[in-house]
């Protein structure tokens, strides 16, 4: 059976200009973009530029913020803490888990 691969979101599908076109922007801003360190596609081995659906997804994210006003320095900061926030719930969850897995083998202790 042969896997399209749509289930992986950070696979590089797409070239420039459908990713492009896919968030309604020009290439030239992805390029943009790119340089300012808001997005990093993936490059195929002729080093081309692969966009991945969680691409096309940050794209938009992009755009929602500047669209509410926030220049590249302010949507860079955005996306540093939000990805920050995702570290320390992932962490969070981890201690919990930890936490009541202890408190599990403390009350089967005699």
């Amino acid at each position: 059976m042969v896997s399209l691969g749509w289930a992986d979101l950070d696979r590089g599908l797409f070239s420039i200009s459908v990713a492009a076109e896919l968030a309604g922007l020009h290439p030239q801003t992805l390029r943009i973009y790119e340089r300012e360190g808001l997005l990093d596609p993936a490059r195929s081995a002729g080093g081309t530029r692969r966009y991945s659906r969680r691409d096309i997804d940050r794209l938009e994210q992009i755009c929602a913020l500047t669209a509410d006003g926030l220049n590249l320095a302010g949507i860079r900061r955005v996306l540093q803490l939000q990805e920050e926030t995702r570290q320390l719930q992932a962490e969070l969850a981890r201690l919990r888990d930890l936490a009541g897995e202890t408190a599990a083998r403390t009350a089967r202790e005699p």
